[in-house]
């Protein structure tokens, strides 16, 4: 399992733009990918799950991915989370 956390530096924090973004990008990995945001963990693949966690700008996330491309999805989730201008990781 490869984890990492992030802090949220969008003005209007993970709203329906970012979090597409970073669900399409996810979606293609048999990896399970979590996203964590107040003790509340969702499936990084569903869209409902990342908007109903309301994430704010400046709150610090965590995304765990487990499976057998965990390393690459990490790399892509960094990669989306720059240059969609989510977090600066």
């Amino acid at each position: 399992m490869v984890e990492k956390q992030y802090t949220i530096t969008d003005e209007a924090g993970v709203h329906a733009r970012p979090a597409s973004a970073l669900v399409g990008s996810v979606s293609k990995f048999q990896s399970d990918i979590t996203l964590e945001y107040k003790g509340k963990n969702v499936n990084l693949k569903s869209i409902l799950g990342v908007m109903s966690l309301g994430v704010t700008s400046g709150s610090t996330v965590t995304i765990a991915a487990d499976g057998a491309d965990e390393e690459e999805a990490m790399a892509r989730i960094d990669e989306v989370l720059k240059s969609e201008g989510i977090s600066n990781g």
